[in-house]
């Protein structure tokens, strides 16, 4: 293990200037306000960005800090619009040299699929960091403001540039491909089931596991405006048939991530369906709904013979943005889809 230190105090002692931080805001529990300090019941997106940093002490010692509101919605509002507002802004900021490292607050929901798909558009050493809550801001034990001071303290890191799209909560920071919310209530819900966090946030320093290597993800290009092509998942079962492929392939899905048992496998119902509609043009990824594990090629399942690409890594709902991206730029041969898959 390698300890990369940068202490809190580290510009300050040396008389630089502090590093300017763009924080966007896009809602969630982190900005979320409960009408009981007690209470569980919350509304998200209630607090501005520039609100949820005005109220944390010290805050202002780590960056010189901007604050914009890009959304004010729960993540599981979380859609194409947002994404493309974020990408927008981003690449505004970094183009005109006006940031050394971009802060986004979101809610943990989608979390994982938002850091996946900038780390797929932005091509930029630049740090982006994603930050959250579960609890809301108003609550007892909130713990959004200690995570976005962290966040704070990496995006404002040099030993952060380099390190594509990060994850941090709870003291720890993770990378956009390996990340996964695991509970639906712990603090402790984010982790790299398999890979393991990047790096932890301690006292007085910021500790990255290893060196800054170019972070895994195709470089995409983003349309010029949202939609994204359709692509829907399929969650395979126990008892299932061909049924539920078949409405995805009528609803004019362009591609289907199927969310198999085990290392990716399904009914033969449905991969007859799949292998089907992957004739008819669909593009089908298998993914798999365990929480953690490689999907194998042509193991269970021919996929050379089918048509089929798989997610490797990938979970359903990562695997499902990348092969939105990859559709709209093109990919849609089975080969090239898998080769951007094991980039």
């Amino acid at each position: 293990m390698i300890g990369l230190a940068s202490p809190v105090s580290a510009q300050q002692a040396t008389g630089t200037a502090l590093a300017r931080v763009l924080v966007l805001g896009t809602g969630g529990t982190i900005a979320g306000q409960a009408s009981a300090r007690a209470g569980n019941a919350y509304d998200s997106g209630k607090v501005s960005a520039a609100n949820l940093i005005a109220a944390i002490p010290g805050i202002d010692k780590l960056a010189q800090m901007s604050a914009e509101q890009i959304s004010s919605i729960g993540s599981q509002d979380m859609n194409d619009n947002v994404w493309f507002d974020l990408v927008k802004r981003i690449r505004a900021a970094i183009d005109n040299k006006e940031v050394d490292g971009v802060v986004i607050t979101h809610g943990t929901d989608t979390m994982e699929e938002t850091a996946f798909f900038l780390q797929n558009v932005l091509d930029t050493d630049v740090p982006i960091v994603l930050v959250g809550s579960m609890r809301p801001s108003t609550a007892i034990g909130a713990d959004g403001p200690a995570n976005l001071y962290e966040a704070m303290r990496v995006a404002s890191a040099p030993e952060s540039r380099g390190r594509g799209v990060l994850v941090v909560l709870n003291d720890t920071i993770h990378a956009a491909r390996w990340v996964q919310k695991t509970n639906t209530t712990s603090v402790e819900t984010f982790r790299s089931p398999d890979a393991g966090p990047v790096g932890y946030v301690d006292t007085g320093a910021l500790r990255f596991l290893q060196p800054a290597v170019p972070a895994k993800g195709a470089k995409l290009k983003l349309p010029d405006a949202p939609p994204l092509p359709r692509v829907d998942i399929i969650y395979s079962h126990a008892n299932m048939d061909a049924a539920e492929v078949e409405d995805a392939v009528r609803r004019g899905a362009k591609g289907i991530v199927l969310a198999g048992v085990g290392d990716g496998n399904s009914s033969k119902g449905a991969i007859d369906a799949l292998a089907a509609a992957a004739k008819q043009g669909v593009v089908v990824v298998r993914s798999t709904r365990v929480g953690s594990g490689f999907v194998n090629r042509n193991v269970e399942v021919e996929d050379d013979k089918l048509g089929f690409a798989v997610s490797l890594d990938l979970n359903p709902q990562k695997a499902r943005v990348l092969l939105e991206l990859l559709i709209a730029n093109g990919i849609t041969e089975p080969s090239a889809v898998q080769q951007a898959f094991a980039r």
